[in-house]
């Protein structure tokens, strides 16, 4: 082999060793510049206004206290005790005020008796059940919703003294208050309230051992908690 041959293949061998020197780095260079692919996280939702409307249903229950007033002797009675029972309602929401009708009817243990000395063998008036239909006006804001509330109310009122068959009579009468509704999580809300209620008098008379017109009256403040239902709510 001639000089001339051997410095041509040496050459050529010198060109692909610097070739593959410099492809070396270039490549690893590419295969850095490809970065990950960035994935936006999805933007955040802001909460669905609360829609407070449709029709619920639930139990309440709590305590109250009041005050029964025996005309004939003169006589007042102080009365206190406990309520519980269900309750049935429906809400129309137009924008921020929510209106409602609402009903309920509670068992009703409030009761007190009196032994003054106009009425020494004692004066005994108390409350075995109490119903309500009452209009509601609340303004929501959002999942919270202060609310004012009033209409009819329906109970029963006994009057009794011991050696006497006693009186006892329904009433109809009125109430007026108001409250605090929230949203709890899925379709439920809780509510705390207080009612005043006036289921007027009844006359016990002679059944009561005082004479021809004995009128007792009714007046009642009601503390409840209650835990509602809401039926349909898409929110």
């Amino acid at each position: 082999m001639e000089a001339g041959d051997v410095m041509i293949k040496k050459l050529i061998a010198g060109f692909f060793a610097l070739a593959a020197l410099i492809a070396a780095p270039c490549a690893y260079a590419a295969d850095l510049s490809v970065a990950p692919l960035y994935k936006a996280p999805p933007p955040v939702q802001a909460n669905p206004m609360y829609d407070w409307s449709g029709f619920y249903a639930g139990v309440n229950g709590g305590g109250g206290w009041g005050h029964s007033y025996w005309s004939g002797n003169a006589t007042g009675v102080g009365l206190s005790g406990g309520q519980v029972g269900g309750t049935a309602g429906y809400n129309w929401q137009y924008g921020n005020a929510v209106l409602g009708l609402e009903g309920d009817i509670d068992w009703s243990g409030l009761k007190g008796t009196s032994n003054s000395a106009l009425c020494p063998n004692g004066c005994t008036t108390r409350n075995n059940w109490l119903s309500t239909v009452r209009g509601r006006a609340g303004y929501a804001f959002g999942s919270v919703m202060p609310y004012v509330t009033g209409g009819l109310a329906v109970g029963d009122i006994h009057a009794s003294t011991p050696g006497f068959a006693g009186a006892s009579t329904t009433n109809a009468g009125w109430t007026v208050g108001g409250g605090l509704e929230f949203a709890l999580p899925g379709n439920w809300t809780a509510k705390a309230e207080y009612l005043h209620v006036d289921l007027g008098h009844l006359n016990c008379g002679a059944n009561c051992g005082i004479g021809p017109t004995d009128n007792v009256s009714m007046h009642e403040n009601v503390v409840r908690a209650g835990l509602n239902y809401h039926f349909g709510w898409g929110k």
